[in-house]
């Protein structure tokens, strides 16, 4: 009697290598990619790896299947009744998107299909985010009795606050062009175009500096939650130390020689 050969359960997070960026795709398409303790766990791991990798200057994340991103895992909340177990899993997740926010280079996110809830608030964690043109976008706790308190923190941070309550009260989702306008996304694209202009936009960063894009990144973080007296003292501080380094010796020189920077 032959015994069938178990099939190893594919990774839940595929990695992938470009010319100085990474593509990191959710794959867990039947469960549309739901960020459940797997995902939450698998997604961590990518992110801490890639964090020390010099040779990336950005990462791109996607998801494979009908949707980016569907959110918790309702079922695997269901099944798991108790405060404790409920809390860490909210926590598990706040902490993937301060690592993300914290992460020394840009996030793109590469969005199709839809992104609701703490799927929507993935996006608006990302630095940049690019959608293809059948996207949408939705907070939609409020239908199932669970306010999108957790997503909140990110959309009200990436969107002005109208729009943002608009969402959270009606749980009603808005399309790409929509997530563009308010700025949620940087672009809505045609969908067969979304790899490729996301690719453009990931190469375009992998030809900056690593060492400047992270300085710009954590400068950015700072700044935009302090009043505008402190931003502009905490910019002067940082400008005046990047003015000095390196990277800004070598760009100024080939900026004045007319060519193209040999980044160290």
């Amino acid at each position: 009697m032959s015994v069938e050969a178990v099939r190893a359960p594919e990774p839940a997070v595929l990695r992938e290598r470009g010319a100085g960026f990474a593509t990191l795709t959710l794959n867990r398409p039947e469960q549309r990619n739901a960020l459940g303790e797997g995902l939450l766990a698998a997604l961590q791991e990518a992110f801490a790896e890639l964090a020390h990798d010099a040779s990336v200057h950005a990462v791109i994340l996607a998801a494979r299947g009908p949707a980016f991103c569907a959110g918790h895992d309702l079922r695997e909340m269901r099944a798991h009744a108790d405060r404790v177990w409920q809390a860490q899993l909210f926590r598990r997740c706040a902490d993937l998107m301060l690592q993300i926010a914290r992460f020394p280079v840009p996030v793109i996110a590469r969005v199709h299909g839809m992104a609701t809830a703490a799927g929507c608030q993935l996006v608006a964690t990302c630095d940049l985010a690019l959608a293809g043109r059948s996207a949408r976008f939705a907070t939609p706790g409020i239908d199932i009795g669970l306010f999108c308190t957790t997503p909140m923190v990110a959309l009200t941070r990436a969107i002005q606050p109208k729009h943002a309550l608009a969402m959270l009260f009606t749980g009603q989702p808005i399309d790409a062009e929509e997530a563009a306008r308010i700025g949620l996304v940087n672009r809505c694209v045609p969908d067969a175009d979304l790899d490729a202009e996301t690719e453009v936009l990931a190469r375009a960063l992998a030809q900056k500096s690593r060492a400047v894009l992270t300085r710009g990144k954590r400068a950015f973080q700072r700044q935009r939650d302090l009043d505008l007296e402190r931003a502009y003292a905490e910019a002067c501080e940082v400008m005046a130390s990047d003015a000095l380094t390196t990277e800004a010796s070598e760009g100024i020189a080939a900026f004045l020689e007319k060519r193209r920077p040999r980044w160290p």
